[in-house]
C-alpha cells in the first residue's frame, strides 16, 4: 500500500513539473480539480491512467505500459480462465489481436482523437463543431477504425461488446445496431428538413455525441440507405469520428447488385481507407453449440389452434385482446391480439404488409414475447415476405426478445430455395430426363438474402436453445422486479 502511494505521489510531482513547464497558466488547485472530476465521472481502476489522462498526452506516455495490461485481450483471457467463455480458437486470438491494437492505440491517443468528455483540451463538443463551420478544416482522427467480417457465430458481437465494455465511461462512444443506428439517422434527418445539407447536420450531432461509433450488424439493403451513406460518412469521418462496425460481408460485397449501386461504390473506397479490414474466418458457429431445443418452435402440424393454446399458457391468468402498440414517428401498429408483455400474430400481419425495422423495434419495445403463427417456406414467390422475416428475427434478437412460432418446417427449411448467384450456378440445368414439375421453379437468387439466411437460421437456432431462454426469462424478471421498485418509490414520494 506505502508503495502504491509513493508511486501515485511520484506520478503527480512529476505532472506538476510537467505542467509547470507547458502551461504555466494552469495552477495546483485548477489542476487538482480537473484531476478530481475525472475521479468522480468515472472510478477507472487505474490511477496512473486518470492522472496521465487528466493533465497531459505526454504524461500519458509515461504510464502507457500499465495501460496495455488491461484490455480486450485481457478480459478475454480472464473469461475464459473463470469458464465464461469457450477457449477460443486461432481466428478469434487474431482477431481479438486486431481488437486490441486499436484499444492501444485509442488510449495513447485519447487528445488527439478528442475521446474523453473531460480531458478535451480543444474545443469541446457543440462549440467545436459550430467553429468549425465558421472555419472549415479537417478533423480527420489519426486512428483508423476496424470493420470485423466473418460467417454467422463466429462472435463478431461478443468480440465487439468486449472491446467496448473495456473503454474508459468518461470516453464519447456509442454502441447500437446498424438497424438502429439507421432509423436514428433518418429520424434526424426528418427533424432538419428544409436545411441546405441536413446530412452534415445529423452527422454534426452524431459526432458531438460520440467520436467512437460501434456498429453491429453492418448490412446495407435499403436503397435509401445506400444512397446517403457516403456523404454522412464523409461528414462523420471529417469530423474525427472512428467507426468499428461488424458484418457478415466484405465491404466490397455489402449492397451487392443494389439499385443505383455505382452511387454506393465511393463508399466503399471511404470505409476502407478510414477502417482496418479484418476477417473472422472461423468455421464454428458458436450459438449453435448451445443446449438442445426447448420447446418454442413448432413444425406445423395439422392441429387447429395450437399456437394459441401455447400462448394462452404464457399470458396466464391474463386476458388477451386487440391493443394498439405506438411506434415512432406517431405511428402505431393494431396487435391482434396482446397480454401480459406478449403479441400474438398470424405471419402475414407482420411479413405480408408494409413494415420494416422500425415498426418491429416499436414492437419489441411493447411486448418482450411474439408469437408468430404459420411462416412458410420462402421462395421467389414470397421474397419481399423473407427480407422482413430476416429484419424481424435480426430485430428480436437485438433486444432478446422471445419467439414463440409454428413453421412450415426447420429453420433451415425455410431458407432451403434462398441461393445465392454463386451457389446458383451449382444447380444442375433441367435435362431431359428432368420434367418442369421435378425442377425447383420457385428458386430464389438473390445475394442479400443468401448471406443473410445462414445468420437467421442460426439465431432462430439460438432463440430456441436453454440458454437463451434462460436469460430472457431473468430479464424479464428484473424489469418487474424494477417496476414494483419504482413504483412503491413513487409513492412514497405521494406519501410525502
Amino acid at each position: 500500500m506505502r508503495r502504491a502511494l509513493v508511486k501515485s505521489s511520484g506520478l503527480i510531482h512529476s505532472a506538476f513539473r510537467h505542467c509547470e513547464a507547458k502551461r504555466p497558466l494552469l495552477n495546483a488547485t485548477s489542476m487538482l480539480y480537473e484531476v478530481k472530476n475525472n475521479i468522480d465521472a468515472c472510478n477507472y481502476g487505474h490511477s496512473s491512467y486518470i492522472f496521465s489522462r487528466a493533465i497531459s498526452a505526454d504524461a500519458a506516455k509515461v504510464n502507457y505500459e500499465e495501460v496495455k495490461r488491461t484490455g480486450p485481450l485481457v478480459e478475454y483471457e480472464r473469461r475464459i480462465s473463470a469458464g465464461e467463455l469457450e477457449d477460443g480458437d486461432n481466428c478469434q486470438m487474431g482477431t481479438l489481436r486486431e481488437i486490441q491494437r486499436l484499444y492501444d492505440e485509442l488510449c495513447s491517443s485519447v487528445h488527439a482523437c478528442h475521446l474523453d468528455h473531460y480531458s478535451d483540451p480543444g474545443k469541446t463538443g457543440r462549440s467545436r463543431w459550430l467553429w468549425s463551420r465558421l472555419m472549415p478544416q479537417s478533423l480527420v482522427s489519426p486512428v483508423k477504425g476496424l470493420y470485423l467480417y466473418g460467417g454467422v457465430g463466429t462472435g463478431k458481437t461478443m468480440l465487439m461488446d468486449l472491446f467496448f465494455d473495456q473503454l474508459p465511461c468518461t470516453w464519447r462512444k456509442k454502441r447500437i445496431h446498424f438497424h438502429d443506428f439507421m432509423l436514428n439517422v433518418h429520424s434526424r434527418l426528418q427533424k432538419h428538413k428544409g436545411v441546405a445539407d441536413p446530412l452534415e447536420v445529423v452527422a454534426g450531432e452524431i459526432s458531438h455525441e460520440s467520436i467512437l461509433l460501434c456498429l453491429d450488424e453492418f448490412m446495407v439493403n435499403d436503397v435509401a440507405d445506400a444512397l446517403i451513406l457516403n456523404r454522412l460518412f464523409k461528414h462523420l469521418f471529417s469530423n474525427g469520428t472512428i467507426l468499428v462496425a461488424t458484418s457478415n460481408r466484405a465491404p466490397d460485397n455489402l449492397y451487392e447488385r443494389g439499385l443505383q449501386r455505382d452511387l454506393f461504390l465511393p463508399f466503399i473506397s471511404t470505409l476502407k481507407e478510414r477502417c482496418m479490414v479484418h476477417e473472422i474466418g472461423s468455421s464454428v458457429d458458436y450459438r449453435r453449440r448451445t443446449s438442445a431445443e426447448e420447446g418454442f418452435y413448432f413444425i406445423q402440424n395439422s392441429t387447429s389452434g395450437f399456437l394459441m393454446q401455447r400462448f394462452n399458457e404464457l399470458i396466464g391468468q391474463h386476458t388477451a385482446r386487440p391493443q394498439e402498440a405506438k411506434l415512432v414517428m406517431g405511428r402505431t401498429l393494431q396487435v391482434p391480439l396482446g397480454a401480459n408483455g406478449c403479441a400474438y400474430f398470424p405471419f402475414e400481419e407482420l411479413c405480408d404488409k408494409p413494415l420494416g425495422a422500425a415498426d418491429y423495434f416499436g414492437l419489441c419495445k411493447n411486448f418482450h414475447t411474439l408469437a408468430l403463427d404459420g411462416v412458410p417456406i420462402f421462395g421467389l414467390h414470397n421474397r419481399t415476405a423473407a427480407y422482413r422475416f430476416v429484419t424481424l428475427v435480426d430485430v428480436m434478437y437485438e433486444n432478446k426478445a422471445r419467439l414463440l412460432c409454428t413453421a412450415e418446417g426447420t429453420p433451415f427449411d425455410l431458407f432451403e430455395r434462398i441461393v445465392t448467384v454463386a451457389d446458383a450456378h451449382n444447380v444442375a440445368p433441367r435435362t431431359s430426363s428432368r420434367s418442369r414439375k421435378n425442377d425447383d421453379f420457385d428458386l430464389c437468387v438473390d445475394n442479400e438474402l443468401g448471406f443473410a439466411k445462414d445468420r437467421t437460421i442460426s439465431r432462430l437456432t439460438e432463440m430456441n436453445s436453454k440458454e437463451y431462454l434462460e436469460h430472457h426469462s431473468e430479464m424479464i424478471a428484473n424489469k418487474r422486479l424494477q417496476g414494483r421498485k419504482d413504483e412503491d418509490n413513487n409513492e412514497n414520494v405521494m406519501h410525502a
